[in-house]
């Protein structure tokens, strides 16, 4: 049982120090890695950590990997095999590392892998990634395998506060959701349906800019702006070709968050 641990932590070390890490390498999304259990050769596997931080195991099925150093993850899969094998001697190693960057995925955010570069913190990934001017700040979240580290980064990075900056490892995820009551949503035939960040004075004329138009299908003066109100939804029909084409600006409505911009198809 030592001789194995021992692997694994010479393993550990080993793929720390060609990777350059200054910290424990931590298994990640995309990270082939091998489990062997001694003498069972069934339960043996090459396996490579899915999206969503797990890996499947013959067996003993999904086991979180994500966030865990081999020699964790090496703890969790013995307790499980524990159920179903005398005394597991389980083995777990890096086979290929893809785990050099932290997840940044949401709505209210261009998702991607932001590679991580010497010690990198938590406000340097959001300058990096600038956050739509929508994205809900205080719903936002820093994960690390199955804990959530942070909640909330608007302090961080509007105002710089220094005690809400963590360091970041390989593998975390940071989640930026959408803040929709700040919202316009343009949608149907336009030619980039999309959302965009409301301010004071919007116009269906700027939302429709910004749209970049109507398509050839659009029936253009039968454009709905659909917004809530007291609970139910409220359509205000527009002459938006008439805005358009003529120039006619009783029909340039005044744009409130939360509305919906419908272009509406014609009969073709």
């Amino acid at each position: 049982m030592k001789y194995f641990a021992g692997i694994v932590a010479v393993v550990a070390v080993l793929v720390c120090a060609s990777a350059g890490y200054s910290f424990e390498y931590v298994v990640g999304y995309g990270d082939v890695i091998n489990v062997n259990v001694w003498g069972e050769k069934d339960l043996s596997v090459k396996v490579t950590v899915r999206p969503d931080g797990k890996v499947t195991l013959p067996g003993v099925g999904d086991v979180e990997a994500a966030g865990q150093t081999p020699e964790q993850l090496q703890t969790k899969i013995a307790a499980k095999y524990a159920e179903i094998v005398r005394n597991p001697v389980v083995t777990v190693s890096v086979d290929t590392s893809q785990n050099n960057s932290v997840v940044v995925h949401g709505p209210g955010v261009k998702p991607g892998m932001v590679p991580l570069v010497g010690r990198t913190t938590l406000l340097q990934v959001l300058t990096r990634v600038a956050p739509e001017a929508t994205a809900d700040l205080d719903g936002a979240t820093l994960s690390r395998g199955e804990d959530v580290l942070r909640t909330g980064f608007r302090d961080l990075y509007e105002r710089g506060v220094a005690s809400d900056d963590v360091e970041l490892k390989p593998g975390d995820r940071v989640f930026i959701p959408f803040r929709s009551k700040w919202a316009v949503y343009v949608v149907g035939a336009v030619n980039t349906p999309k959302t965009i960040a409301h301010h004071d004075g919007m116009t269906l004329l700027e939302a429709l800019l910004a749209a970049e138009g109507f398509t050839r299908f659009a029936d253009r003066n039968r454009t709905e702006v659909v917004r809530a109100h007291d609970g139910r939804p409220e359509v205000i029909v527009v002459r938006a070709g008439d805005l358009v084409d003529k120039g006619d600006l009783s029909q340039n409505v005044l744009l409130q968050a939360g509305d919906y911009v419908i272009a509406k198809k014609g009969m073709f």
